[in-house]
Parts: C-alpha cells; structure tokens; sequence
C-alpha cells in the first residue's frame, strides 16, 4: 500500500513533521517514508488530500475488563465522599471486584468489546489491559484469558498487565500478606506459565499495598523475566515512584503527590510517567501531578484512559489529550508524544509510535491537517481510517 499526499505528524526527531509527504507499507511495516515527489511510483495508492497521519495511538493504562458499573458512587462523590470513603463504604475496587467474580468470560468480553470498538473508532492500534478486579486465582486468570480474547476478535494488540495486587479483597480483609502469598503470587506464576501476561503492576497506596508489599511482587516478577510497573502517588507520596524506578519499572501511573527525589530517580531509571487526566477529573483531585518537575528532569511523559468503571469511566483517548492540556497544562505536542512514543515506551515497545522505516505500520488518519487539532478538540474525534499492522479499517 502506498499512501500519498499525506501530513505526516512522524514522531521522529527530524523532520517530525511533513507536508505533502507519502508512505510505503510493506506488509505490516513501513517500507519508505519521504516527500511526494521522491515517492515510488506504484499501481492502487491512496490518496489521502493532505490529511493528517500519526502513529496509530496507544492507550498504555487501562482497566478495560470488568464487570458492573459504578454509577452510584459517582453520586456518593457529588455528595462530598472522599475516595477512601467510598472504598471504606464497600464501594470501589471491592464492588467492580463482586460483578466481575459473577460474570462469565463471554458477559467480560462481550462488555470489553463495546469499550474497546469506541477506542479503535478513535484512532487506537495498541491498548494495554489490566486485570485487578478478580483477586482470587481463577478470576486473575479468566481476565487475562478475556484480554487475549479482545485481540483475537478485533484488529488491535493487547499488552495484557497482571494487577492482583490491585486492592485486598473482603475475605482477606487486615491480612494483605496473606492474600499476597495466597493468590497474587500464585496468579503471577500461573499467568505466566499459561503466556497470559506481558508486564505486571500494583497499587501503592494507603488503601492497597505498601511498598513493602509492592516490592515482594516485584521481586517475583522480575524472577520470572517480567517487566513491572506502578500505581503511584495517586493519594500520597509513599516512595512508589522511586520503588519502581529501582526496579527498572516501564512506568510510574497517576503520580500526582510525586516528589523531587520520585521524578530524579524516574529520570535516571528511564521510568516513564503516565499522567491519567481522566481519574484526576473524576475525583475532582485539587493537586495536579507535577509536570514542571517531570520536564525539568526529563522524564517521558505518556498519556492514557485510566479506563476503569470507577474513577476513569471514559474511553476517549483524545478526550485525555485535551484534559492532559486543560488541566495540566501539557502542550499538543507532549501530549501527541504521549499517545504515541512515550506510551510505546510505557510498553516496553519499541517497534511503534514513529513513523519510520521499520516500524509497524500502525497508523492513525485524520481529517484534520494540524497535529493540535487533536488535542484541541472536546468530544469530536476527526478520524478518517486507521490502519493496523498495514491493514485499512476504512
């Protein structure tokens, strides 16, 4: 496939962007990217009028297989309840933890399926999948069995994440230990003799698990050759971003309450920030995660969903793109980047977020001409087509 005359938003160093510029797919790569008029002549090319091309877009943090809603708390919340309340209450993660045992994997799939075509429909070619709303054993696993399913009946790649240490469930309660060594641990080793998970995470935080805890798990998973990453200083400062990154982690998640000694030991780890507008905003958070300190020491920041039925109940992509601009103040091109390059990274992918000889052809297109439209824009999604592995979804 050839695509010509096309803005190309490449993600590259330079040039990183290109007017009237062409594309060659090769399979599911890309073969030759350059000017139009040093463009291989070729029969059947498509002519996309100058619209704009991006890499395909990557939602690198979502809960996106769950049971149930949570649409009372949200009321519970415009009344004035903290998120610990709610959680204190029986509501949270333990509720969307009660749906999720009773469903079955066809009522999970079935469900996760009309989240992620709305995702697809906005440009979206890689999406990372949690579990966490099991927390026993079998139900760990039948989630990650309904991520793999996702990428077998759609045109996309799942990045599936281990996340039972995720909360601690009721017949567990004032025992996370235990539920550790009884089921986090052992869902971590069977997912990974069933090839079920690609990276594994947890929550650091007062109402989860100590970094103590955390760091129990990370040593199991680093054993079984397995990347980890972290919710962190969502809440409070507990020292999880500077857990993670001596871990090597992908990725620190949320951040907001990061601190000085957090984002210096995320830069020199390679650690990437995700920044999770969508949470922020649902919370009505009053502290924004510190993105000046993030620039300052140059730590890569990604931009994702947070898609959960509880405090990120959104699956908009581009949606968190203008959040992360309103409310963070990250410009267009950082939150481009974050959506692309840096959410690759926040993967452990390196094959995609560039426009680039080599890379995967995975490829948004838009109608639009200006890389900030994308970011600009609240609630409109201008996208013409997308390509996945060198396929056209027109």
């Amino acid at each position: 496939m050839l695509l010509t005359h096309a803005t190309l938003a490449t993600m590259t160093d330079r040039p990183d962007f290109v007017e009237d510029a062409a594309i060659q797919l090769e399979g599911e790569r890309i073969a030759w990217v350059g000017p139009m008029s040093e463009a291989p002549v070729r029969d059947g090319s498509v002519n996309l009028g100058g619209r704009l091309v991006t890499p395909g877009l990557i939602d690198c943090h979502t809960h996106l297989v769950h049971g149930g809603n949570r649409a009372r708390e949200f009321k519970m919340r415009l009344d004035g309840a903290s998120y610990e309340e709610v959680a204190q209450a029986g509501g949270g993660i333990v509720s969307t933890v009660r749906a999720t045992r009773a469903a079955s994997e066809a009522d999970l799939l079935s469900s996760a399926l009309g989240r992620l075509d709305r995702m697809l429909a906005e440009g979206v070619t890689t999406v990372e999948v949690k579990s966490g709303y099991g927390l026993t054993v079998a139900d760990e696993l039948k989630l990650l069995r309904v991520a793999r399913a996702l990428e077998r009946a759609r045109p996309v790649t799942v990045h599936a994440t281990l996340l039972a240490a995720h909360a601690v469930p009721p017949e567990f309660k004032g025992r996370a230990d235990d539920y550790l060594h009884e089921v986090c641990i052992p869902a971590l080793h069977a997912a990974h003799a069933e090839g079920l998970v690609d990276s594994v995470d947890g929550f650091c935080e007062g109402i989860a698990f100590s970094p103590a805890q955390i760091e129990r798990v990370f040593v199991e998973a680093r054993k079984l050759g397995l990347p980890v990453r972290l919710h962190a200083e969502q809440l409070s400062n507990l020292g999880g971003a500077a857990l993670a990154a001596r871990h090597g982690a992908l990725s620190a998640d949320h951040l907001e309450y990061l601190d000085a000694a957090g984002a210096l030991a995320m830069a020199e780890a390679g650690t990437v920030a995700v920044i999770l507008p969508g949470a922020f905003y649902t919370l009505r958070e009053t502290q924004p995660p510190p993105i000046d300190l993030l620039r300052q020491h140059g730590v890569r920041m990604a931009v994702a969903t947070d898609c959960n039925p509880g405090t990120a109940p959104m699956t908009s992509l581009p949606l968190a793109m203008n959040m992360a601009c309103t409310l963070f103040r990250m410009t267009p091109d950082e939150v481009l980047a974050g959506v692309t390059t840096h959410a690759a990274a926040a993967l452990g992918l390196s094959d995609r977020g560039r426009i680039a000889v080599g890379q995967r052809a995975d490829l948004a297109i838009w109608e639009a001409r200006d890389p900030a439209e994308l970011s600009y824009r609240i609630g409109a999604t201008p996208l013409y087509a997308r390509i996945h592995g060198g396929r056209l979804d027109a």
